[in-house]
């Protein structure tokens, strides 16, 4: 008896190299008993030849594939939620540094009733590859999120965000790019829900591989907790 759909909402941007085995991936990945899945693609301006192979998931009942003008990760992630049917809303990204086999684990404390939202984190579990200077930036902004909001997070920057319809009620996303992540967590705690976190398995691409976070990115990102915490709502 199906009792929750996920929706699976895949910000995709210039990723022919992954996108066919990511999607693969995602359409098999074993979820909780009681729980159906929906995919939402969108292509967020791909100038490779991601939309060609997307083509050949259209027509596949239970995925959505959307193309649109280049807005963005915030922007791209924007569009899927308003276009999922899910009671729950989950982001994968569209390479493989992110394991889908993942999802039962992290989904079964909201299936169970015991959270709203729920995070994947790569600091509780295993990190394969990732580069000092990322592993630094990351705890900067943990450690400042955790100050600031009087949190207990140790991966604020996580791909694997996951909510329920609920949580997201009366939060509106205005960034556009990575900084996403620490948008939606500031505005998250901002509303008083607790950010369950459960430990994951992560393998980071290098740069070379296609890795889009820059320097100027963390940046922007940082400056949403700041920004969040003391000047918006």
């Amino acid at each position: 008896m199906i009792k929750f759909k996920v929706s699976i909402v895949m910000p995709v941007y210039n990723e022919e190299a992954t996108i066919l085995a990511i999607v693969t991936k995602v359409r098999e990945a074993q979820l909780p008993v009681g729980v159906s899945r929906e995919i939402v693609i969108v292509d967020d301006g791909s100038k490779d030849q991601t939309a060609e192979i997307l083509k050949s998931f259209h027509g596949i009942e239970g995925i959505t594939i959307i193309h649109q003008n280049n807005q963005g990760k915030a922007g791209a992630v924007v569009t899927g939620f308003k276009n999922a049917t899910g009671d729950i809303l989950l982001i994968q990204d569209a390479d493989l540094e992110y394991d889908p086999n993942q999802y039962a684990i992290l989904l079964q404390p909201i299936v169970d009733g015991r959270a709203e939202v729920v995070y994947g984190s790569r600091f509780l579990g295993k990190i394969e590859g990732m580069l000092p200077i990322n592993r630094w930036a990351n705890k900067v902004s943990n450690w400042t999120v955790n100050l600031l909001f009087g949190a207990r997070m140790t991966d604020i920057n996580t791909c694997y965000k996951i909510f329920t319809r609920r949580a997201l009620e009366g939060i509106t996303i205005k960034g556009r790019h990575f900084e996403f992540d620490t948008e939606v967590t500031a505005k998250v705690l901002l509303k008083g829900l607790t950010i369950t976190e459960i430990p994951i398995k992560y393998t980071a691409r290098s740069y070379g591989a296609g890795k889009k976070i820059k320097w100027s990115t963390s940046l922007a990102m940082f400056w949403q907790i700041i920004k969040y915490r003391f000047f918006c709502k």
